[in-house]
């Protein structure tokens, strides 16, 4: 229904203007239904902590962890992730500056028109230095099919990846109007939404999903947001697992 919603607001535009220009003597829309859809607050659908560190524990093994810089990019950064016309599609690997330790979204690229930037988790910076863009682009070839063989395995629909995202940031950071400036979305949609989805400890459970470091070693980046909260675990296995 919301499909329908939008397609019937494209058109309404378009017939608008065609009325205002007197290119026809009647605007048809107004006969066109307008479903309503009513939606529960907290309503969208997201990953545990457990089934992203599943996730990613999976990919890093399979195709050689070609998927890495895409998952990791909607996961970790909420990077819109469909395809062919999503977000992710668009970005380009410069857009990740690790100098300025953030993710530019370029208002070509931004479903809404406008740029932002998002910071870059240091969870996310490992993930990205241990499979770099350069080495790893972010799209495949053969995209639907290559990933329909672990999509339904981790109930990975449309928008999951970022909405998890969302949740465990707003859970994280306790701003909603931080979590907007992130994802590209507006504060109304971040309380309604994605507001106590999560709570405190499973979101830094979630932000603290490092890889194993099969193809490079990579430091650990700097917090990229002040937190209270700081676990130093992640960061302790992390040395650990190089000194091993």
């Amino acid at each position: 229904m919301k499909t329908y919603n939008d397609r019937r607001g494209i058109l309404s535009t378009f017939l608008k203007f065609a009325f205002q220009r007197s290119w026809i003597v009647d605007n048809p829309i107004f006969k066109v239904p307008h479903h309503r859809i009513r939606r529960r607050s907290g309503s969208a659908a997201t990953l545990t902590a457990a089934q992203a560190r599943d996730l990613m524990e999976h990919l890093e093994s399979f195709e050689g962890g070609r998927w890495a810089p895409y998952l990791g990019l909607c996961l970790f950064a909420g990077v819109r992730p469909g395809m062919p016309d999503g977000e992710i599609s668009k970005l380009r690997p410069e857009a990740v500056d690790f100098n300025a330790n953030t993710i530019f979204v370029p208002a070509e690229v931004s479903k809404t028109r406008e740029p932002r930037r998002v910071v870059i988790q240091p969870n996310l910076a490992a993930w990205l230095r241990a499979y770099p863009l350069e080495r790893f682009p972010i799209v495949v070839a053969d995209f639907q099919k290559r990933r329909a063989k672990f999509a339904k395995t981790f109930h990975l629909t449309h928008d999951v990846l970022r909405q998890a995202f969302i949740s465990m940031f707003a859970a994280k950071y306790r701003s909603m109007g931080e979590a907007a400036l992130q994802a590209g979305n507006s504060e109304s949609i971040i309380r309604k939404h994605y507001l106590d989805l999560k709570n405190a400890s499973e979101a830094e459970e979630f932000f603290n999903i490092m890889p194993k470091w099969p193809h490079a070693e990579a430091p650990v980046a700097g917090e990229a947001f002040p937190n209270p909260y700081r676990d130093t675990a992640a960061v302790a296995l992390f040395h650990h697992t190089r000194a091993a």
